[in-house]
């Protein structure tokens, strides 16, 4: 089950967004989910702010109840995410992993004039190059919803995560009405799934919040193994 909640963890922190305006830009708030594996729980909170080149996003998840006996710690995210003619790009990411065992440490900067990202894993010098436009762990889920919010559904991203470059599929699969603590919601489905990998995250996304997902769950061969629930909201 803790190994469940840690991949849960990173997920959540990928796919997680902030609200937007009708306007395909991202409106400022702090928010905060529930996380649930049985009895195992979590909270992740997430806040994104304007800066004058584009956003500086954070995301941060702790371990609550009987969760914590098993994994104190935390995981904090940030980014710092460029406006362009392209959409949004990643500048600056930074994570530091203190709840999953051997935890680890990443900083990397996203070099868009030379097409490279380069930086620190774990201390060791990390460098590749650019192929395309490729998201941080944090950007992803912004460069999501710029897209929604543009009328634009892709059906693949590029993520790099720390040392690896995985492709991301991206299925419509539908709307339904969803409620959450923060209320209910007609949502659309958007599922996630990395390439040679059996589980599957669906993001249950509200437009009139400017396609924040409300809902995220995790199912591996057709079984829920998570759920994250939209427990507050707040406008900056």
């Amino acid at each position: 089950m803790l190994r469940q909640l840690q991949y849960f963890i990173c997920v959540a922190l990928v796919l997680i967004g902030g609200v937007a305006s009708a306007h395909d830009s991202l409106t400022p708030h702090a928010a905060e989910y529930r996380v649930k594996i049985s009895v195992l729980g979590g909270k992740l909170r997430t806040r994104i702010e304007k800066t004058d080149t584009g956003y500086f996003a954070q995301s941060s998840i702790v371990a609550t109840g009987m969760s914590k006996l098993l994994a104190n710690g935390a995981i904090n995210e940030s980014s710092r995410i460029a406006e362009s003619d392209q959409g949004l790009l990643p500048l600056h990411f930074i994570s530091s992993d203190t709840i999953s065992k051997g935890g680890q440490e990443v900083d990397l900067t996203f070099d868009w004039n030379e097409d490279v990202v380069a930086g620190l894993i774990d201390g060791a010098e990390f460098q590749a190059l650019l192929e395309g436009k490729v998201h941080d762990r944090v950007s992803l889920q912004y460069g999501l919803m710029h897209d929604l919010l543009s009328g634009i559904e892709r059906s693949e991203y590029a993520l790099q995560d720390a040392e690896q470059l995985k492709l991301l599929s991206i299925t419509n699969i539908g709307r339904k009405t969803v409620k959450v603590p923060f209320g209910r919601f007609e949502a659309i489905g958007i599922q996630h799934q990395a390439e040679s990998s059996s589980r599957i995250t669906t993001l249950w996304c509200v437009e009139e919040l400017g396609f924040l997902p409300v809902i995220i769950e995790q199912h591996r061969k057709g079984k829920r193994q998570m759920r994250a629930e939209l427990d507050s909201y707040t406008p900056l």
